[in-house]
């Protein structure tokens, strides 16, 4: 059973102290690859893993001073590593640690992510194997169509969320790449095999070619995909504030003991939940916008990157951490109303089976431009009249009563038919 909305996890990976740490975890990286090629001596290198050390509080206040964080960072462990302080950040730049610690951030808020979705992915199929037979009305402009299942609404949802976990593997892939290029990127002042043993120790990739940062357009499309994910999340919330309407009532969130829905109006159960997400989905897509606009930078580099990612990269990850732990709470509790479902589905006499009849009457030789006036004119009639009946209509028609007979018409009414194959989509779903 899910009884929480987000990881504690995932805000605390973009807490102040677990980005030195990451920094931290990038510069002896780079000390241990140069301990490899012999560029630093053994016993300097165990001193700057044992010394070097980060103090939040004195890197603030050297940072009031110098107003840049990477300084202040370097001075604090300055300070502790004593004389084997002159081999940290040797070579490097700023963006070299900074980039490939974010990689290493990523990653781990990704494993977060990777759990959430692998959770959502078990509630949507348990929801569609138990919902496969729950016959309901499907909608296209927000009519009624013709019959569906409610299972069938978890089965796409299902293969949508798939798809995400499968798009989130490949933009992840793509962004766990370090760089240890140095200032723009030539390596002139760090041997390029630095780099390589760098992103072996902290099992990172590294970039082919950079300027003093890692290209921006891998940052954008990982969180492009985020957004994606968030649009999808979105996507069910609102079909479920559709079906949750008065007039409609098919599913309802959960409404438990005590809960409130209306400062004014006692009656009310809103589906708040997915009114949360469809608005948080509207931040992580703005995010979106802003990662594509920190592509272009000026030639080797500028910073005007650096104070959007400080905000797009925490608050995205936060919000589809939390977006995916509520829809996950939201769909296990859902309340399905199959009552009316069954309600809905006969409304004006089942006028949503006005397809099956006309194909009826096409097979028995009538042209299909005439069975469609005719089974249009039967079924708007019902439509228009307060509790009108299209089935009562047909057969008081003569004209349809030349080509079908009572019994024919009947058979054009059983919603079995429009989901005969619904075991083929759920073969190729691997639902069964």
């Amino acid at each position: 059973m899910i009884e929480r909305y987000s990881l504690p996890e995932m805000k605390k990976l973009w807490e102040l102290e677990s980005k030195y740490n990451y920094w931290l975890k990038v510069e002896i990286a780079v000390c241990e690859a140069m301990k490899e090629l012999g560029l630093i001596p053994l016993s300097d290198f165990e001193n700057i893993k044992t010394n070097a050390r980060i103090n939040c509080d004195r890197i603030q206040e050297i940072e009031d001073e110098v107003k840049h964080d990477m300084i202040a960072f370097l001075t604090c462990l300055n300070e502790n590593a004593g004389s084997c302080a002159k081999y940290i950040h040797s070579g490097l730049t700023s963006s070299d640690v900074l980039d490939t610690a974010l990689a290493l951030q990523i990653r781990e808020a990704n494993f977060i992510l990777f759990d959430d979705l692998t959770k959502l992915l078990g509630v949507l199929r348990e929801k569609a194997i138990q919902n496969k037979d729950v016959i309901m009305i499907g909608r296209s402009h927000g009519v009624h169509a013709e019959p569906v299942t409610m299972g069938l609404k978890f089965a796409l949802w299902y293969d949508i969320m798939k798809r995400n976990y499968k798009r989130l593997s490949e933009a992840a892939e793509e962004i766990y790449t370090g760089k240890i290029s140095g200032a723009v990127g030539t390596y002139a002042n760090i041997d390029p095999r630095v780099e390589e043993i760098t992103c072996k120790i902290l099992d990172l990739k590294p970039s082919n070619v950079s300027t003093q940062v890692i290209q921006r357009d891998i940052h954008a499309r990982y969180i492009q995909t985020l957004s994606l994910i968030a649009s999808c999340i979105e996507q069910i919330a609102l079909e479920l504030r559709s079906l949750q309407r008065t007039e409609v009532l098919e599913v309802e969130e959960a409404f438990t003991k005590g809960q409130k829905g209306s400062s004014a109006m006692p009656h009310k159960r809103n589906p708040i939940s997915s009114e949360n997400l469809c608005g948080l989905a509207r931040i992580i897509r703005a995010n979106s916008l802003a990662a594509l606009e920190n592509v272009p930078l000026w030639h080797e580099r500028d910073i005007s990157h650096s104070s959007v990612e400080r905000v797009i990269f925490p608050d995205s990850t936060i919000l589809l951490d939390y977006m995916l732990n509520r829809l996950t709470k939201t769909l296990d509790k859902l309340v399905i109303y199959p009552d009316n479902m069954k309600a809905n589905l006969n409304k004006f006499g089942g006028i949503i089976f006005s397809q099956r009849v006309m194909l009826a009457m096409v097979e028995k030789g009538m042209t299909r431009e005439k069975a469609y006036k005719l089974v249009q004119k039967n079924a708007h009639s019902a439509w228009n009249v307060e509790n009108g009946n299209f089935k009562h209509n047909l057969l008081k028609d003569k004209q349809v009563l030349k080509v079908l007979t009572e019994n024919e018409i009947e058979k054009c009414f059983d919603p079995s038919y429009h989901i005969k194959n619904v075991d083929y989509i759920y073969q190729k779903l691997e639902l069964v």
